[in-house]
């Protein structure tokens, strides 16, 4: 690695809340003194940014300010990270060493660990390194187990364990186990049921509360200084929505009974959510906002209103692909007629339907404008592979020639590494039978040796080549399935669900399609360009 003075430094602090880094010797104070004090009066190094992900666990890299830093390496900006030690930066011991070994070397950026001693400019990666992020990985394991066991005891309990209470609520300031009502978003909780009762549709209400200017629960929280984070929320997203009303006219918590272990928590991944059946719900915890009348209701109504499709006739091929290219939420399928009065569908970004231009363009697209942008795309790939195998085939003779020859050198060469062996074993038969001397037997036999060595050499070059002349690039399954619908003559849900992951729709009926099979693809094209 090239020295580069000044150095640009990212400080980067971890903190988590599930883990057991609870001892103020890990807190973000303390992690951050420990930084500057490193840097004072080191005149190599410049603090370019401080990088804190506090609340974010250590054993994934899905950390905002992590990856924040990471953009800031991409553009040039830092060169230098600094962490206290290596369970602030990661305890997943893989992903760790891909940054500690090929991400950072690849971007020329120095690394250091302060109290594990680690300088990657001033020595090569410790050893024991692998070993101590391993530790780091079981230490998170046995701590989480543990963290989630009494967690769940405690929500059997009737104990509230969450980090935010559900809007309408805040945690009691005298036991951050229990929920108080929080009057105002209250006020708006009851409202809602009010307005669902009255007939009012949850695009409505979430239309005409944008109209009064109330902020939705995510924005509510912020002000009041929460580090709320939805998972579910769009970044652009910061309005009341159809989705948001509908989990709100459904939550228990309402009521007065606590409810919780809807999602079960990993190590790794995104929480798994969990079936009804293994929520934990705990009635009569809390003050209720709403009574049992209005809940019941609000229950009735929603029953009645829950449309039941023919999904062999009304559900698109599409549906649950199509996203909206700029606000991220998903498209909406509309039915209209034709002049001759033939039906056409359309889709529409959800946004713009449910909550107005103001929030997002329409992005109209016809269904069968789609439909033939995406088959016609996945015939271009077809012809993309078929071009690559006549071209494949075109040299398949010469590849067949090479293989031949090698064939018939492989033989030649076997048949005298055979002759060195039965020489190599002779010549020890006349030492014994005292016909050459001992010096004479020593250096025959080391002659032999090293012609069986470098025969053997030969030999191995030879099967190597063999593996490589003519790999069977044909043989990706997604390949085989891709050429298999040379005979389908239009797309289906079949087909849709097998080969996409997601259609995001721009203006202008410009779209982006993302295949579920593209890295087998692009591997593909790429051995058959070294062909």
């Amino acid at each position: 690695m090239k020295k580069q003075i000044p150095f640009n430094v990212a400080a980067y602090i971890r903190l988590s809340r599930e883990d057991g880094d609870k001892a103020e010797s890990d807190s973000i104070g303390n992690q951050k003194k420990l930084i500057i004090d490193y840097l004072n009066g080191k005149n190599d190094f410049v603090l370019y940014d401080t990088y804190i992900d506090d609340g974010f666990t250590g054993t994934n890299f899905n950390r905002p300010s992590f990856k924040r830093m990471l953009a800031d390496i991409d553009t040039g900006n830092v060169n230098c990270v600094i962490v206290k030690d290596l369970s602030r930066f990661g305890r997943d011991y893989i992903d760790t060493g891909k940054y500690l070994e090929r991400y950072f070397p690849d971007h020329e950026v120095r690394f250091i660990s302060i109290t594990d001693h680690i300088d990657s400019m001033k020595q090569s990666y410790d050893m024991l390194l692998p070993i101590k992020n391993i530790f780091n990985e079981q230490y998170a394991r046995d701590i989480s187990k543990k963290v989630h066991a009494s967690m769940k005891t405690k929500q059997r309990a009737g104990e509230f364990i969450g980090a935010f209470a559900s809007y309408g609520y805040r945690k009691s300031p005298a036991d951050k186990n229990k929920l108080v009502i929080d009057e105002y978003a209250a006020g708006v909780i009851r409202k809602i049921f009010n307005l669902y009762i009255e007939g009012y549709g949850k695009i409505r209400i979430a239309a005409m509360l944008n109209e009064e200017g109330i902020v939705c629960p995510s924005e509510y929280k912020k002000i009041n200084g929460d580090h709320y984070r939805n998972s579910n929320r769009l970044e652009s997203t910061s309005y009341w929505t159809y989705s948001t009303i509908n989990r709100i006219l459904q939550n228990e918590m309402y009521i007065g009974n606590m409810v919780q272990n809807k999602k079960s928590q990993r190590m790794k991944g995104k929480p798994k959510v969990q079936d009804r059946e293994d929520w934990i719900v705990v009635k009569g915890t809390h003050e209720a906002i709403i009574n049992e009348e209005t809940w019941n209701k609000a229950q009735d109504l929603l029953k009645r209103r829950t449309r039941s499709l023919d999904l062999n006739s009304n559900i698109s091929i599409f549906a649950g692909f199509l996203k909206c290219g700029d606000c991220g939420r998903s498209l909406v399928k509309k039915t209209g007629t034709q002049g001759h009065g033939g039906r056409i569908v359309n889709y529409y970004c959800g946004t713009y339907v449910r909550s107005g231009r103001q929030y997002c363009t329409p992005h109209p697209i016809p269904h069968l404008i789609l439909e033939k942008i995406i088959f016609e795309d996945l015939n271009t790939i077809l012809q993309r592979i078929d071009n690559m195998r006549e071209v494949i085939e075109q040299n398949q003779a010469a590849l067949v020639t090479g293989k031949r020859i090698n064939e018939n050198e492989k033989n030649r060469l076997t048949a005298e590494l055979e002759k060195a062996r039965k020489l190599k074993k002779a010549v020890y038969e006349d030492y014994r039978s005292e016909l050459i001397s001992k010096d004479e037997f020593v250096t025959y036999r080391q002659d032999y040796l090293k012609k069986e060595e470098l025969l053997e050499k030969q030999l191995k070059n030879i099967d190597q080549q063999q593996e490589k002349a003519l790999p069977d690039i044909f043989d990706n399954p997604w390949i085989k399935r891709l050429l298999e619908l040379r005979a389908v003559e239009k797309l289906d849900r079949d087909i849709v669900v097998e080969m996409i992951h997601e259609i995001k729709v721009y203006e202008n009926h410009k779209i982006k399609i993302t295949y579920i099979f593209s890295n087998e693809l692009e591997t593909f094209f790429r051995e058959c360009i070294r062909q």
